[in-house]
């Protein structure tokens, strides 16, 4: 008899531990949940802490609450003007509506998926409005904030909250980037043309200037030493015909002695003749001899 007073006891006892643990359940910091009742929706808990519900009927699903980020895929794009680009984006969001979110899509791994469907659909319409050089420009913050907006309008009736887009990314596919590359060369290299061109046409232009200035420069300096030894002869001629005047018989033996020493060199052999002016004074130091 006590044996099974204390097997009632004991089965007692356990039925109410598993009665209190299908009854309790912990919601944490990161959590909200939906409570179903035979599969059927009763609440949404979103307050962490301790909670009650009936035992065995009664179900709990969680879900995340924080923000969640979805590092899609890289995908290729059309621009504006007809050039395709290689983007890939970062979408980060949370779950805002559970009970919307469960009887939507279920779980993350199916929200994923349509959240890519959206933001692939609206960056693919907002690039196809915008030129390849806005998008990779400082306009892409304008352009990702109106993909983010839109995306947040769709969204909202899978009970997702979308709360920013943004491409990671922007690129030309690989089978195009070296066209890209050496097109981007040879524009260089037209620049690099026109400044050398242009460069040379400076140079020739400061060449030119500085012959002009050289060529002045030159005749107003011959002008000047024309000018000088014209006075200089003026002077000198003044010089020689005041000396004349004074004694004109030692003027000319001093200019034929500088006729001499500028004339008759050693090892030098003249043949003059005897009534030469050049002979007087040898004649004459000859017969005082």
């Amino acid at each position: 008899m006590n044996s099974n007073r204390l097997g009632f006891l004991i089965a007692s006892i356990a039925l109410g531990v598993i009665l209190l643990i299908q009854s309790v359940y912990v919601i944490n910091e990161y959590e909200q949940a939906i409570v179903t009742r035979l599969q059927k929706y009763k609440r949404t808990v979103k307050d962490a802490g301790l909670h009650w519900k009936w035992p065995f009927i009664e179900s709990v699903i969680r879900f995340d609450k924080r923000v969640l980020a979805r590092d899609a895929v890289p995908g290729e794009y059309l621009t504006k003007d007809k050039k395709r680009l290689l983007a890939d984006h970062v979408v980060r969001w949370k779950i805002a509506d559970p009970l919307l979110f469960y009887r939507t899509v279920g779980n993350e791994l199916k929200a994923v998926l349509r959240l890519d469907d959206i933001v692939y659909s609206e960056m693919r319409r907002e690039l196809a409005e915008n030129d390849f050089a806005d998008i990779i420009s400082g306009k892409r913050e304008t352009l990702m904030e109106s993909i983010a907006a839109r995306a947040q309008e769709l969204s909202k009736q899978y009970g997702i909250n979308v709360i920013d887009v943004r491409i990671k990314r922007a690129d030309l596919p690989k089978e195009v980037q070296n066209s890209v590359f050496f097109r981007m060369v040879a524009e260089r290299e037209r620049i690099a043309k026109r400044y050398r061109s242009e460069g040379e046409e400076e140079a020739q232009k400061i060449r030119a200037e500085t012959d002009k200035e050289r060529t002045i420069i030159l005749a107003q300096a011959y002008a000047e030493a024309e000018k000088i030894r014209g006075e200089g002869d003026q002077e000198s001629t003044l010089i020689y015909a005041q000396a004349y005047s004074r004694d004109p018989e030692f003027y000319r033996f001093v200019r034929s002695l500088e006729t001499y020493e500028g004339t008759l060199k050693d090892g030098s052999t003249y043949v003059l003749s005897t009534d030469s002016e050049l002979m007087k004074y040898f004649k004459s130091t000859a017969a005082s001899e």
